[in-house]
């Protein structure tokens, strides 16, 4: 129980985070016959119940395979796009209407032994795609495959608001009635797009990019993914990577590659902070940034454990509120506040004191401490004008000798600091000159 509380708890904030946002999923058929798929759907009514607006987009490859191979057709593909021709397209009307009803009755269930119980989730599915043909490349005649040529953004929207989980399809249908065999991942592309989606998830067979020992890569920016799409990684989920580069360069913040084989990979990739899949980001730096009132709780997070050890003096919530304007921090491109300091100038305007530098111990390797104490040295120096940094410690001596502090005595100190000494500390002294 004690494990289940402590998960939930560090769950919140992703909550409190995502609620009201869009989410696009994007379901391959081959998830829908994996023996997970049922574990997927039940996550993603969770998500639903817990405020996220979902727009669940899936694709039908194993089961148009199946439907054609019962009507013994077959179909041509160029890369990976196919040459639909009249009666396969038939076959694809099938295969999708089946996977979109396997979807439905299981987003249904209602039965009291299931996470499904009260849930009540509606799904709506319907016209939302306007497609095109793909027409005709280098003699090629695409017939009945096409590209989405419009998504009915407002239509979505208010099934979204209504709370209902919106289903699209891999079809479009044009003004003249016609019906076009659709990528799945071209749908969610444009979905994620025209909706102003805060996530793009792709699910796959594996877990996300690999590096080139087969460990999983936690993170990439757009230029690290155009390079992998440039160099053809026989390894990666081409398609899918291509939609979350083309989302996130279109202005979706977050693209996620995530396997449908692993149990609870949805809810890890969204509720935990590293995840279990792939992060494709727009911008992937480490922001710094001033503290607001809104970062008191991550920064009472990052603090309180020092502070029970005793390394650092212990800051009401209250007194926080006070001093924000005295904080900086650095977020994790997910959100996540991991550093803080703060830097206190003192009257005589000669002089402030760096205090309470504090990194989340998952990144100590990431020099951001560092990065924090250049930051607020430029910010002293050059915005406040002033002379000298000081600081008090009792466990960080050799860090801050390391990045340009020398020793002092007491009487060195502001009078009103030096007022304030707390002898049992006993805390060790440093200065660092700015001019």
């Amino acid at each position: 129980m004690t494990d289940y509380v402590k998960f939930f708890r560090e769950t919140s904030p992703y909550i409190n985070r995502h609620r009201g946002k869009t989410f696009v999923i994007a379901l391959p058929g081959e998830a829908i016959c994996h023996s997970n798929f049922t574990h997927i759907i039940h996550d993603i009514a969770l998500l639903n119940s817990l405020g996220m607006r979902i727009v669940l987009v899936h694709g039908a490859r194993p089961q148009l395979e199946q439907r054609l191979e019962q009507c013994q057709l077959t179909l041509n593909y160029v890369g990976h796009t196919p040459i639909t021709d009249s009666q396969a397209m038939e076959c694809v009307k099938d295969a999708v209407g089946s996977a979109r009803i396997s979807i439905e009755s299981l987003l249904s269930m209602g039965l009291s032994n299931s996470p499904m119980h009260g849930a009540r989730i509606r799904v709506v599915s319907g016209n939302f795609i306007t497609a095109r043909p793909l027409g005709i490349h280098e003699g090629l005649d695409f017939q009945h495959s096409g590209e989405v040529r419009k998504i009915d953004r407002a239509g979505i929207q208010s099934q979204l608001d209504d709370n209902a989980i919106v289903l699209l399809s891999s079809v479009g249908y044009s003004p003249t009635g016609e019906t076009f065999n659709l990528s799945f991942e071209d749908v969610a592309t444009q979905a994620a797009i025209n909706l102003g989606a805060e996530k793009l998830i792709f699910l796959g067979a594996d877990s996300g990019l690999l590096d080139i020992n087969g460990a999983l890569i936690r993170s990439i920016n757009l230029s690290q993914a155009q390079q992998r799409l440039e160099q053809q990684e026989s390894c990666d989920p081409e398609q899918a990577l291509q939609g979350a580069y083309q989302a996130c360069l279109s202005g979706v913040p977050r693209c996620h590659l995530i396997s449908y084989c692993a149990d609870g990979a949805l809810l890890g990739e969204l509720f935990t902070r590293d995840g279990t899949g792939t992060l494709v980001l727009q911008h992937s730096e480490e922001v710094i940034r001033q503290a607001n009132i809104d970062d008191i709780t991550g920064i009472l997070e990052l603090i309180s454990p020092l502070e029970e050890q005793g390394v650092l003096v212990k800051r009401s919530r209250e007194l926080l509120e006070t001093e924000i304007s005295r904080f900086c921090v650095i977020t994790h491109p997910e959100g996540m506040l991991i550093a803080c300091a703060a830097l206190y100038p003192f009257n005589n305007g000669k002089a402030a004191e760096l205090a309470c530098v504090v990194t989340h111990p998952d990144f100590h390797s990431r020099g951001l401490a560092t990065r924090l104490l250049e930051h607020l040295e430029n910010k002293a120096k050059n915005e406040l004008s002033l002379d000298a940094l000081f600081v008090l410690t009792t466990q960080a001596a050799h860090w801050f000798q390391e990045n340009g502090f020398t020793t002092t005595s007491l009487e060195q100190l502001p009078l009103e600091k030096a007022s304030l000494y707390n002898y049992q500390r006993n805390s060790k002294i440093f200065l660092k000159r700015l001019v």
